[in-house]
């Protein structure tokens, strides 16, 4: 079973859903046999590549609102990163755009599959949310796609240059072709959507219902009295 995920790096419901995807994958079954990949989608693409404001106040910018506002509006989502085992530092994050992280990531996809991705992808959403690093830092970015295995050159050239620019489009293309006008936004076995942070609980149901539906079971008739099998024939 696959999982396409499309979120950003700056998004505070994308870490919240992470996590509660990640507590139904926990009690999932079969979760040893689902993959999961991360696909791009910029929230802000015309956020700046060096922080002049903290997202706190962009965001009291933003909506017209004082700092006591914006503030109680991150507060709202770090309460809920609690409930997930997370403790934020959301008030001291900047705000910066996310595309190199996003080129990083596909990079990663390429070179070590979803499992080193998705290290990279934990690794930049702690380093926004827990810790309140620059995520447009080139410099820190390096050290973090070299944490999880990835080459210090290839990452130097992939930051360097505008690689992965085309495969970041392209998923924004295809987030619209779905119809995901936000994010998250999951697709589960390319059948089923999920639109948001949900509960742990729906994302197990869904689960379960890709799963089912990818393994039929066959339906048998008769009580399988006239059979053969390892301990003989019933005669």
């Amino acid at each position: 079973m696959r999982i396409d995920i499309w979120s950003d790096i700056a998004c505070p419901w994308c870490y919240v859903g992470k996590r509660r995807l990640e507590s139904a994958l926990a009690a999932f079954p079969h979760r040893d046999e689902v993959e999961v990949v991360w696909h791009s989608f910029e929230l802000m693409p015309d956020a700046p590549e060096q922080p002049v404001e903290t997202a706190q106040e962009m965001l009291a910018r933003k909506f017209g609102v004082g700092r006591e506002q914006a503030a109680e509006m991150q507060q709202r989502v770090s309460a809920l990163a609690a409930e997930e085992g997370m403790t934020w530092d959301h008030e001291h994050s900047v705000h910066v755009r996310t595309r190199a992280a996003h080129r990083l990531l596909h990079l990663a996809l390429e070179e070590g599959g979803p499992a080193q991705q998705g290290a990279l992808k934990e690794a930049l959403l702690d380093t926004y949310f827990v810790q309140a690093g620059n995520v447009a830092d080139p410099a820190l970015l390096l050290r973090l796609a070299t944490s999880v295995g990835l080459d210090a050159q290839r990452v130097g050239e992939v930051l360097g240059s505008q690689e992965y620019d085309d495969a970041v489009a392209a998923d924004v293309a295809q987030a619209a072709r779905y119809g995901a006008t936000g994010v998250p936004f999951y697709v589960i076995d390319e059948k089923y959507g999920v639109s948001g942070a949900q509960p742990a609980e729906l994302f197990g149901q869904v689960l379960d219902k890709a799963w089912a539906d990818s393994h039929p079971l066959v339906e048998t008739f008769g009580g399988g009295a006239d059979v053969c099998g390892p301990d003989g024939c019933a005669i």
